[in-house]
Order: structure tokens, then C-alpha cells, then sequence
């Protein structure tokens, strides 16, 4: 079995736009949605947001990757967030399905017909979310009081089934539900509480499940989550995190896994260049070599197999210094694996 080629979501901006008038153009493109309006027919929204996911998400798949997540620059956790501050003004947790939408996935449907005409191919997408844990980590805190919790895996549910599109030019392949502290935040939930939580948030059928995680310590307690495929783990910056995960776990329980293979953690490996004495690096001093990506992927492919049914950047890089060198990783890591 192929090992499908993804991305975990993160981008940079490209030069000459403004986070600040990026974030703004979000907003109002969420907001004319809702309104049932098309938000690229104002032109701050069309040039500051509409074009912006379009372009950055061509990159992405001129880099080759076979399912290539909608460029996440606005704000993971405020993608969610927002739409639950406005329904806890109403006195609840759950944003309606009507109003719980993703400007960026209208926005590339809209532009699928002309995409996938230039690549020659339907459009295989793969939509990020931050999960129920964390953001209730970020709304609620530690304590875990289970209907509140209930009510946010309810408002991740609506946004998944909301992001599912399957027409001729474009469909959701993959939906992730990132929960990067799992296994080391101070979560005061159960095991059986996640579960139970996870299982209502990935209620939809269709697209493959998968869940983005930070430390592999957290899946012996994920194993049994009904309804998600695909575990995935970072393992370019976290070495050690492949000796957590044996092939006979996920034989056991019917479970594929997705492996990071190229180092993404960009604040250490500029680091570790200032150190060596290289001040100003260049892109390709910043990305790892297509030969190291290589290495990794050859031994987590021959440790797992069947099993890794995907692989890519360990996690996003949204904090990169540019498009075009967060483009080049995605095409190292492309190429890597192609060629191994």
C-alpha cells in the first residue's frame, strides 16, 4: 500500500500582506458567508484572504503532496473559537451546524473547478481543526466538567461535516483533529472521558479520521476511540517518540498511523545554525536534506509498514520565515519519499 504524502496545515503568509488585515479579512469573509454572500465579491476580502488561500494552496500542491491541507493562517485556535464565544452568549457550548463553517474551505470550493483543470487531477483535501481537549484547555481550563465538554466535541462535529466536500473537482479526504498537549497538559479528564469525547466529535462518516498529536506517550489511551483511522505522531524533531508506538499495538486494534518525517520546529533549527556560526541562513540551509528526510522514512515505513498509511512534515509552519521556504521542505519531503 502507498503511503499518501500530506501536510499538517500551517503556512506562512506571503510577503506584502498584513496578519492583522489578514485576520480582518477572515472575519469578514466568515461573516458574508454566513450572510449567504460571496465574500471575494468585496475587494479587501478577495485580495487579502479569497486569493491568499488560493495561491498558498497551489503551492502546496505544485509541491506534490497528495493530500494537501487548506492553508491554516488565521489563527488554529481562534478558527473555533470565535464562532464558541458567540454561541456562549446564547448560554451554550454548541455553535449550530449553520454557522459553524470554515471561510477557507468555501473559498477553495469555489476555486476547485479551476484547480483542479490546471493540475490535471481531482483535488484531495485534507481539513485541521484544534480538537474538543484543546480547546476546552483554552476556554474552560484543567477541570473537566463532561457537559461542557460534550458540548464542544459537539461543536468540532458540526465543523467536520460542515468541511466535507465531494463533487468532481474537489473532496475532503482527510479530517484531522489536532490535540497537540494530550498525554501532557494538566487535563484533569479521564481516559474513558476522552474517548467518549473524541467518539461524539468524530461522528461524521466519509473522509479518514485522523488525529495530529505532539508526544506518542498519549495513544495507548487513543487505541480505542471508535471512528478514528489514522494516529500521528511527530518523529523529524522527536526522535524518540517512534519507540513508543510497536506495530503489533496497531495490529491489535485495527489502527494505521501517520509518521512526521521532516523537522518543522524552526525556532531549534535556527538555533542550532547560530550556533554552528551560520547567522543568516538561506532556505536551503533551513530545510532538511532530501537524503536525511529519506532516512527517516525508510525506517518508520520498514517499522510499520501497511500501517503507515500517510506521512509529511512533522507539524505545520505557520511560523516559517516565508512561502517559499516552507514550500521547499513540503517538495524535499515530496521527493523523499517518492524516490525511497
Amino acid at each position: 500500500m502507498d503511503t499518501l504524502i500530506d501536510d499538517i496545515g500551517s503556512f506562512p503568509l506571503p510577503q506584502g500582506i498584513k496578519s492583522d488585515d489578514y485576520a480582518k479579512a477572515y472575519e469578514l469573509a466568515r461573516e458574508a458567508i454566513l450572510g449567504r454572500r460571496n465574500p471575494c465579491e468585496d475587494l479587501f476580502v478577495e485580495r487579502t484572504f479569497c486569493s491568499v488561500v488560493v495561491e498558498s494552496f497551489r503551492k502546496k500542491l505544485a509541491a506534490g503532496l497528495d493530500v494537501a491541507n487548506y492553508p491554516q493562517i488565521y489563527s488554529g485556535m481562534r478558527q473555533v473559537g470565535d464562532a464558541i464565544h458567540e454561541a456562549m452568549a446564547d448560554g451554550s457550548f454548541v455553535v449550530p451546524k449553520e454557522r459553524a463553517i470554515l471561510p477557507e474551505v468555501y473559498v477553495l470550493n469555489q476555486a476547485a473547478k479551476r484547480l483542479s483543470e490546471e493540475f490535471g487531477k481531482k483535488i484531495c483535501l485534507r481539513i485541521s481543526m484544534f480538537g474538543p481537549i484543546a480547546q476546552y484547555l483554552s476556554e474552560v481550563g484543567a477541570t473537566a466538567y463532561p457537559d461542557v465538554l460534550e458540548g464542544i466535541a459537539q461543536t468540532i462535529n458540526n465543523f467536520a461535516k460542515n468541511s466535507i466536500l465531494n463533487s468532481k473537482y474537489i473532496e475532503t479526504t482527510v479530517v484531522s483533529i489536532d490535540e497537540p498537549g494530550l498525554g501532557h497538559s494538566p487535563f484533569s479528564g479521564s481516559a474513558e472521558l476522552i474517548r467518549e469525547t473524541l467518539e461524539k466529535a468524530y461522528d461524521f462518516s466519509g473522509p479518514t479520521k485522523q488525529i495530529h498529536l505532539h508526544f506518542a506517550s498519549s495513544i495507548h489511551d487513543l487505541l480505542a476511540v471508535k471512528g478514528l483511522d489514522v494516529l500521528s505522531f511527530e518523529y523529524g524533531g522527536s526522535p524518540q517518540n517512534i519507540n513508543e508506538v510497536p506495530k503489533s499495538m496497531l495490529d491489535e486494534t485495527d489502527k494505521q498511523i501517520r509518521v512526521g518525517i521532516t523537522r518543522t520546529d524552526i525556532d531549534t533549527i535556527w538555533a542550532e545554525l547560530y550556533e554552528k556560526g551560520v547567522t543568516q541562513p538561506t532556505s536551503e540551509q533551513l530545510v532538511e536534506s532530501i537524503e536525511t528526510i529519506q532516512k527517516r522514512y525508510r525506517f518508520a515505513k520498514a517499522k510499520y509498514g501497511d500501517r503507515m498509511t500517510f506521512t509529511g512534515p512533522d507539524c505545520g509552519m505557520g511560523s516559517w520565515p516565508n512561502q517559499d521556504t516552507a514550500t521547499l521542505l513540503l517538495k524535499r519531503t515530496v521527493e523523499a519519499v517518492k524516490t525511497a
